[in-house]
């Protein structure tokens, strides 16, 4: 059996179990990116929140080119983190551009 929830209880789940993993439009943006999914592969997802914080992370964009290696100046921040993730794994800037939220690679 398994029950559909909205935005606001998605949250709610993480803020219970993980609530340091994400910020709040960080979540907004990985729901709707899960939806998204669930609608493109025609299944239902269970939600496992231990498992979303295994696959998926927010970080500072700083802190995303210090963890992958990429040198850049902190004035291009954003153009070094999109040109890393394109193409390889979703990815969405969040808190005015500042943090990003990514699926692991």
């Amino acid at each position: 059996m398994k029950q559909t929830i909205n935005l606001s209880q998605f949250r709610d789940e993480f803020k219970a179990i993980r609530p340091d993993n994400f910020s709040h439009e960080g979540l907004n943006e990985l729901f709707e990116y899960l939806e998204e999914c669930e609608a493109c592969h025609a299944s239902e997802m269970e939600l496992d929140v231990i498992a979303i914080c295994c696959d998926f992370s927010q970080c500072s964009l700083r802190e995303f080119c210090d963890a992958y290696g990429i040198a850049c100046e902190d004035n291009d921040l954003i153009n070094a983190v999109t040109e890393y993730m394109e193409n390889k794994v979703w990815f969405s800037l969040v808190e005015d551009d500042k943090e990003v939220v990514f699926q692991n690679i």
